[in-house]
């Protein structure tokens, strides 16, 4: 797998501290989301390995283990397991892996001399350790209203096309687990698995809360004394709405089973609000003046 410099990724040095961290990702982050960069096809790809270097270098514990192991980082546990049972051997006279020190050693070379070379030897002789492929992280960048409905999207890992299904109503942030996409297995061991993040982009006008969307609505003034009709747009398509009259600024209206659909839950809802936002008129002629004026007296 190729190694990818985390630091480097985020412009900080090795001794920057979590909150250095942080400010480069957000800065970074802003700078190359693909809903800011429609026309450079590049930019997904650069800001999943943002992704992936802020989850492991904001996190002491990954971050202690990718500063020693490099790409290899998510085996640690593993070769410390390895690598005790080693000495163990060696001091007990139950087996040989030759001599050596591993100081500043590259974990690849050593894992794969270890387990791969044939140099392990037991009472049982020769065998060989499985370990499973590294995984990997992604996210995927998503519009509201491909989330409205389930479809399929095609996504590339490791130069391969894996078609997926998105279920209506997935949330932003939700993580899936496609198994065996990850990196390959060591000495035949299984695949790594693929944790795709979803990144829902900002809608400017409507705003998801759970399974609600919010909408504002403009309403001109003398729909809003006189009350009338109003067609707006859904999600779902244009309807047509019953305004009441004398209806004031700020005013809300629910309308049931117009919101989000509920994640796995077939034909199920919730619900839309909408907030009227009065639109008072401008550029009156000196009749319309009158008529306000006279409206005023009375």
């Amino acid at each position: 797998m190729e190694f990818i410099d985390y630091y480097k990724e985020l412009g900080v040095d090795k001794n920057a501290t979590t909150d250095d961290i942080k400010k480069a990702f957000r800065k970074l982050a802003k700078k190359n989301h693909p809903d800011l960069n429609p026309n450079d096809k590049g930019a997904t790809k650069r800001f999943q390995q943002l992704n992936e270097a802020n989850e492991v270098l904001s996190d002491p514990v990954k971050r202690k283990k990718y500063d020693q192991y490099g790409k290899d980082w998510q085996h640690a546990d593993e070769f410390e397991k390895a690598k005790s049972q080693r000495q163990s051997y060696g001091q007990g006279g139950g087996g040989s892996y030759g001599g050596g020190s591993f100081e500043g050693a590259d974990f690849s070379d050593f894992f794969s001399s270890m387990f791969g070379g044939g140099n392990a030897s037991s009472r049982g002789g020769s065998r060989q350790v499985k370990y499973k492929g590294q995984d990997i992280q992604a996210s995927m960048t998503l519009t509201i209203e491909e989330v409205y409905h389930t479809h399929q999207k095609i996504v590339t890992v490791n130069q391969k096309n894996i078609r997926i299904t998105i279920p209506a109503g997935v949330e932003h942030g939700q993580v899936i687990k496609l198994k065996g996409y990850g990196g390959e297995g060591i000495n035949g061991g299984p695949n790594g698995d693929l944790y795709i993040t979803y990144d829902i982009a900002p809608h400017p006008k409507f705003t998801r809360q759970g399974n609600d969307i919010l909408l504002t609505e403009q309403l001109d003034l003398y729909t809003a004394v006189l009350g009338g009709d109003l067609t707006i747009d859904t999600l779902s398509g244009r309807i047509k709405i019953k305004v009441k009259p004398e209806t004031q600024n700020g005013s809300k209206l629910r309308l049931k089973g117009k919101g989000f659909p509920i994640y796995k839950k077939e034909d199920s809802f919730g619900d839309l609000y909408i907030t009227f936002q009065i639109k008072i008129p401008t550029n009156l002629t000196e009749q319309q003046k009158a008529l306000f004026a006279e409206l005023s007296k009375l």
